[in-house]
């Protein structure tokens, strides 16, 4: 018996290894790199990576707390965790501070700055869990009906806090949200048929979005805003290869060479380094080499990730392809609006761009997952 458990005990140990050392890499590299971005920056910037620090030491503190608690308090009250999230999105439209013209977050005296939609993302992953979950229990054949419904309410389940988030607004968090609901939904078992059909529906909306844009222009700013109007030229931007953000970014990083201009020494300015070009910085300063190690690390991290989906069933089965799903989703669209590939969104690169909510959030998403994994959840 003392050997069964010793034996658990050394796998759960080697396990936690493979997660946890790649997060104490992605915090040096994250320490270092916003340090390094502070050239770019004013000096009212100058502890930023003091407080990326503390932001960490925080999160292992929660990683500890959801490991070590014997009550799963994530799961247990999931919706009430989900409707005091949607709750806080409508206070932060009348109360939050704007910021970059939108009003995104709180602001709590000698603490920081609060974004609830960082920690919606977790509720909305786990409240889209035990609802598949429980299609899966009651309804063991899928036919159209089942999944009809299905569909309908993870999407209203999204819609919601989609919808406030717009106003603030905050497309990134839009994108991530879907995404999430698709690859639940995938991993749930719904036929491709409803796949192509919501593909064909998004198109057929797109066509009429770009369509208003282009050619009713007064109108689309009525319907939608000028902020929102704004945002639609930023991905033109993209789409041109212009924009000051992205040629200064792509300059930065395709004169780094193979080891970089060296550490605080980021040749050219564009603006948000320390969050959405964290990406940058690191390529500019550290050069090819380092940024193709940063990639496979990166890789390696998610894939530990997947190996833990994988062993999954049921509702811990969903709710791991969530987390994935979010987090593959802004490690794809960060580096690849950092190299020009796809738009600029205001998404960042977790765990490693600057920002106490996003940081935090994901510790505790870390923490939910090695509970799963310690406790062996993944077989009920």
């Amino acid at each position: 018996m003392v050997i069964c458990v010793n034996i658990k005990n050394k796998a759960n140990l080697i396990s936690n290894f493979k997660i946890l050392v790649p997060i104490f890499l992605f915090m040096s590299i994250s320490i270092i790199s916003i340090y390094s971005s502070q050239n770019l920056l004013s000096s009212s910037y100058n502890n930023l990576y003091i407080k990326q620090l503390i932001w960490y030491l925080i999160g292992f503190v929660c990683i500890i707390i959801i490991v070590k608690s014997k009550k799963e308090i994530f799961f247990d009250y999931s919706y009430t965790f989900y409707m005091i999230g949607n709750i806080l999105l409508i206070l932060v439209l009348f109360i939050g501070t704007e910021s970059n013209g939108a009003k995104c977050w709180f602001t709590i005296p000698n603490i920081g700055s609060f974004q609830p939609s960082e920690f919606v993302k977790i509720f909305l992953i786990l409240v889209l869990s035990k609802e598949l979950h429980k299609y899966d229990i009651c309804n063991k054949k899928k036919n159209v009906k089942n999944e009809l419904i299905v569909i309908l309410k993870c999407f209203v389940i999204t819609f919601i806090p989609s919808f406030l988030i717009f106003f603030e607004p905050d497309t990134g968090i839009i994108f991530i949200f879907f995404s999430i609901m698709i690859v639940m939904l995938f991993v749930y078992g719904i036929r491709y048929r409803w796949f192509i059909s919501i593909g064909i529906l998004l198109l057929i909306l797109i066509g009429i979005f770009l369509i208003l844009f282009f050619n009713y222009q007064n109108l689309f700013i009525d319907i939608f805003g000028t902020n929102f109007f704004y945002r639609m030229d930023r991905l033109l931007d993209w789409k041109e290869g212009s924009g000051m953000q992205l040629t200064n970014a792509l300059a930065a990083i395709g004169s780094a060479n193979l080891f970089g201009h060296g550490y605080m020494n980021t040749p050219i300015y564009f603006p948000e380094p320390h969050t959405d070009f964290i990406f940058s910085v690191f390529a500019s300063n550290f050069g090819f080499v380092p940024t193709i190690l940063l990639l496979f690390l990166i890789f390696y991290f998610d894939m530990q990730l997947i190996k833990i989906a994988v062993k999954c069933k049921g509702q811990y089965k969903y709710v791991i392809s969530g987390f994935l799903a979010m987090l593959i989703f802004q490690q794809i669209q960060n580096i690849s609006m950092n190299i020009g590939l796809l738009p600029i969104t205001g998404i960042t690169l977790p765990f490693i761009s600057y920002g106490g909510s996003s940081l935090l959030s994901y510790m505790i998403i870390i923490g939910i997952i090695l509970k799963i994994e310690n406790k062996k959840l993944y077989n009920k």
